[in-house]
């Protein structure tokens, strides 16, 4: 399988690690856990067993170690042997959910916030978008006043991934006036009074993955819980959808060499018109030029990767990385069921299911446009 230019033995031993835990863990329930639009709650203390949860965040708070390109391979891994895009996505809310904390909380916070979720204890997810706006973060509407020694919060917020299991959820408030100045980010508890969890949410992809609607009516939340300065949460909130849309990217990547490799071995074993299908020029070229996609999205994929390594954060090359890759996961997915003909429109499939995720990616952490509006501040 390709790698990425960046690996070395390091990385290496990290596939062979993700992918005995996925192989075991994962693959064999692929198609039961969609089904079920869930996983077991006891996949989240295997995965922080195996040394899966912790990779990317520092040892002192009970990670793994590693940086962004250890959480990208761990991640391209667990897709490519356990076969489900929705269980990485809800095992790994926390790679979105925690950082802020991570990178401004207090060392009280981390010890409450962050230990737990990487020992397996605990679950974390992240809440920016809301029922009236999704990528204009500047404009959240949901409301914390300070009073004393808590913030009440009023307001609602939508597509929040693990949302209806998490214990902390990272939220982004409006403290101040109108615009990117006025938000903050507060951890909401799940047993705090006046939160609820509205409901879990039908999708049509990420099936194995819970996605929530959340409410806040008068919900009193400590002010202790707030990371980092009051009104500066539009700047942590930018820096993660930075490494959000690298995960999304090296995501996209990862189901398209898992679409390619499934194609691969259906074409040699498919029987049509006296020979298999990788004996007709138009399957061999279908799948030429999804092997060419999927490289030159792993390329630029990495070179962002590379830069981030090199203390060099472009948030416009993370943008086009994103457009790149969701881009080439649209055509090769579907260029998977076209060369399975109509067994890759049956629900047993392995193709029909990254068909049905793939849609997410154009959407999901900014949309394309957003994206094409951010390259667009460099002309």
């Amino acid at each position: 399988m390709a790698q990425y230019l960046f690996e070395t033995d390091e990385h290496k031993a990290l596939r062979e690690q993700v992918r005995r835990f996925a192989a075991a863990e994962i693959a064999p329930h692929a198609m039961e856990w969609d089904e079920a639009e869930e996983f077991p709650l006891e996949l989240y203390q295997k995965a922080a067993a195996a040394g899966v949860t912790g990779i990317g965040f520092p040892e002192a708070l009970g990670g793994s170690g590693g940086n962004i390109s250890h959480i990208l391979v761990a991640a391209e891994e667990m897709v490519l042997a356990g076969k489900s895009v929705g269980v990485c996505v809800g095992l790994g809310s926390h790679n979105i959910g925690l950082p802020p904390v991570v990178a401004f909380g207090t060392p009280e916070q981390k010890e409450r916030f962050v230990r737990p979720v990487l020992e397996g204890k605990a679950i974390s997810a992240l809440a920016i978008t809301e029922p009236g706006g999704g990528s204009d973060v500047a404009g959240i509407t949901t409301r914390a006043r300070r009073e004393g020694d808590h913030y009440v919060v009023n307001g609602a917020k939508t597509f929040i991934t693990s949302g209806t299991r998490a214990d902390f959820i990272t939220t982004a408030v409006r403290t101040g006036p109108e615009g990117h100045g006025g938000i903050s980010l507060l951890v909401v508890e799940k047993d705090t009074p006046g939160f609820e969890v509205i409901g879990k949410l039908k999708k049509t992809g990420w099936r194995a993955s819970d996605t929530a609607e959340l409410a806040f009516e008068d919900c009193r939340v400590p002010a202790s819980n707030l990371i980092g300065m009051e009104n500066a949460g539009f700047l942590a909130i930018m820096m993660n959808f930075a490494s959000e849309r690298i995960f999304l990217a090296g995501q996209c990547v990862a189901i398209a060499e898992l679409a390619y490799a499934e194609s691969l071995a259906y074409a040699k074993e498919r029987q049509a018109f006296g020979k298999n299908l990788l004996g007709f020029q138009v399957i061999r070229h279908k799948l030429a030029d999804m092997k060419t996609r999927i490289a030159a999205a792993r390329a630029i994929t990495g070179e962002v990767v590379t830069k981030i390594l090199r203390g060099q954060n472009d948030a416009i090359a993370a943008a086009m990385a994103k457009n790149t890759a969701t881009d080439m996961l649209s055509f090769v997915v579907d260029q998977a069921v076209q060369i399975h003909g109509g067994y890759g429109y049956m629900r047993e499939t392995v193709v029909e299911r990254l068909y049905r995720d793939a849609r997410l990616y154009p959407i999901g952490g900014g949309t394309r446009e957003i994206m094409n509006e951010i390259i667009s501040k460099a002309l």
